[in-house]
């Protein structure tokens, strides 16, 4: 296995220049009505549709995505892209209340000032964008620090952000370490912190801005689930699912990591997912034929190994897949499909990071709520079921930040993304986005006579 790409750390005195450069640029920026900065980022963003191919590669090479899905992923930055340029205008437009006779008031959303976005390596592109483009959006600049595993994604955003003719210096990539960005944040350096990453890592931020007195967005780990009711559709089901714990070699926050199916369906699902679990191909992921890649994090398999035994020896039973494999000095784990696993095994109930399917019998709509929520994570959840009526019943009850009906695994730009429980706090994409990334200023005049 080849080395993708080698460079030195950022030292503090660099990541302070770099600070420097954008606190500068931060108050012209800040006195540009929203209107022009949509345009000067728009703009900005075409450098990503000029390099689509390179950032692709980049992507693939740097941690292991089919180049297929690294080129899905542009889809979705712009996507996601497009639908903060088009709402921003709106959702940071100042709030007038109801006249008061000889009164004028309103609610402005004031930029924060530099906002620190610490982002992450499995969706290096989007989950950057997310934080990047609502924090300049709102009038605020940024340093980002992304995952040291693909930081040349850093690279291409600041390519893009950091140097616009008309508005120098809105963006900076640091490539620090994790002493660093802590010194950043606790010595005040910055405004506003928006980090995406494991539970333990987000811990760390909170206790940092909270010696600091900051405001933070954590984005944290899921342990998602999906239930098969009895009345799903399990072919569509299964496809949906199995690509849900899969893609991206399960490397997703919102990916499937645990499936409860009605005992009236259970064989008929389990059969569909079998056949679907044992089509995916390993290996190289510039090959076209690849449909999953290597783990980004080879560690991640020691972990997948231990769940995988535990639940084998608590009486699960591994049906497909299991252990790592090597191919071409890469660690790569097989798609892996256990049964009858139980609620207490480390399978249901600790995040892996990777490509492992538990399914668990339930007896009803019931049970499978009980199981949903008894977790610490509450990411996303996705119920399987032609009832609407049974959706949004469960969905009232179930303790996530999003619900999904017969769908999962994907994040719709128009809806807020926030964790419920240890999977973070704070929003992201929706018109929400803008309103964590300002501060709310009360304008409250008493008009003279006349």
């Amino acid at each position: 296995m080849a080395i993708a790409a080698e460079r030195s750390r950022d030292d503090a005195s660099l990541v302070a220049e770099k600070l420097k450069v954008v606190r500068q640029a931060q108050a012209a920026w800040a006195r540009t009505p929203i209107s022009p900065r949509v345009e000067v980022l728009r703009g900005a963003l075409a450098y990503f549709d000029r390099q689509r191919e390179e950032i692709a590669t980049d992507i693939t090479t740097l941690m292991g995505k089919p180049l297929a899905q690294s080129r899905n992923e542009l889809n979705g930055f712009f996507e996601r892209a497009e639908f903060l340029l088009e709402t921003a205008e709106a959702a940071l437009a100042p709030e007038t209340l109801p006249e008061v006779e000889g009164f004028h008031r309103r609610i402005e959303h004031v930029p924060l000032g530099v906002v620190f976005v610490i982002s992450a390596w499995n969706y290096p592109l989007m989950i950057s964008l997310n934080g990047v483009l609502a924090a300049l959006l709102a009038g605020n600049t940024v340093l980002l620090k992304h995952a040291s595993a693909t930081a040349p994604i850093g690279d291409h955003f600041e390519a893009a952000f950091g140097n616009i003719a008309s508005h120098p210096g809105l963006l900076r990539h640091a490539f620090a370490s994790h002493q660093d960005a802590g010194d950043v944040i606790r010595q005040r350096q910055v405004h506003h912190v928006i980090f995406t990453g494991s539970v333990q890592g987000g811990r760390a931020i909170s206790r940092s801005c909270g010696e600091a007195m900051l405001d933070c967005h954590l984005e944290l780990g899921g342990k998602d689930s999906a239930y098969v009711a009895a009345d799903a559709d399990l072919l569509a089901a299964a496809e949906t699912i199995v690509d849900g714990c899969m893609y991206n070699a399960g490397q997703s926050c919102c990916g499937i990591e645990r499936v409860y199916v009605d005992d009236n369906v259970f064989t008929e699902f389990v059969d569909h997912a079998t056949k679907l679990i044992e089509a995916y191909q390993l290996g190289d992921p510039t090959d076209a034929t690849t449909t999953m890649g290597p783990l980004a994090d080879p560690r991640a398999a020691e972990v997948m190994e231990q769940q995988v035994a535990e639940a084998r020896a608590g009486g699960a039973r591994v049906v497909r897949g299991g252990q790592r494999k090597m191919i071409d000095g890469a660690t790569f784990f097989e798609p892996t499909l256990v049964l009858h696993p139980t609620a207490g095994m480390a399978i249901m109930r600790e995040e892996n990071f990777g490509p492992l399917m538990p399914v668990m019998r339930v007896s009803d709509d019931e049970e499978a709520l009980s199981h949903i929520n008894d977790s610490d994570l509450g990411l996303t959840a996705a119920v399987f079921t032609a009832s609407r009526e049974r959706a949004e019943k469960m969905a009232s009850h179930i303790e996530a930040g999003t619900v999904f009906m017969n769908r999962c695994d994907y994040l719709d730009p128009a809806l807020p993304w926030t964790g419920y429980k240890l999977s973070g706090r704070g929003t992201g994409l929706s018109h929400h986005a803008f309103h964590g990334l300002t501060k709310r200023k009360a304008i409250h005049f008493k008009l003279p006579p006349g």
